[in-house]
């Protein structure tokens, strides 16, 4: 069996609401503005998704199932490059969290484990992740996201 001990965690806080957050993340519409990529599915547990490059050739880059929904507070999807999909040992998973506190902030936490210390994915998310959710924020505070 593959050792898949390695995570990653980030935590951010958006003057948003939880709506907004959860929205960003699931409608391929507002995802392609700060993300450069649509998420696509259904979002019922069960149901596959795919994480489309927004351009020309649209490649499916990232697929998985969905695990669980509590919308707006919880997303849980497992995560795989659409080349070894199906492969156990490749699959990994993401959990966002979506939190209301006081003052009118969201604290977002997302957790990417499952993963296999030291692969390719562990490195491409820990750069990854934190520019695509910097972007998110700037989105949902100023209606602008980063090129990425």
């Amino acid at each position: 069996m593959t050792d898949k001990s390695a995570s990653f965690v980030y935590v951010t806080y958006i003057r948003t609401t939880p709506e907004k957050v959860y929205e960003a993340i699931t409608s391929p519409e507002i995802a392609r503005r700060y993300w450069g990529h649509e998420n696509v599915s259904e979002w019922t547990p069960g149901a596959k998704w795919e994480h489309i490059r927004a351009n020309e050739e649209r490649p499916v880059e990232i697929v998985g199932e969905v695990i669980e929904t509590d919308p707006p507070r919880r997303l849980v999807i497992t995560w795989s490059a659409a080349s070894k999909a199906g492969d156990p040992d490749e699959e990994s998973r993401v959990t966002f969290e979506i939190e209301e506190t006081d003052g009118g902030m969201v604290k977002l936490v997302v957790t990417h484990d499952q993963l296999q210390p030291g692969s390719g994915m562990e490195k491409g998310i820990g750069k990854g992740w934190p520019l695509v959710l910097s972007s998110m924020k700037s989105f949902l505070e100023t209606g602008q996201g980063m090129d990425l």
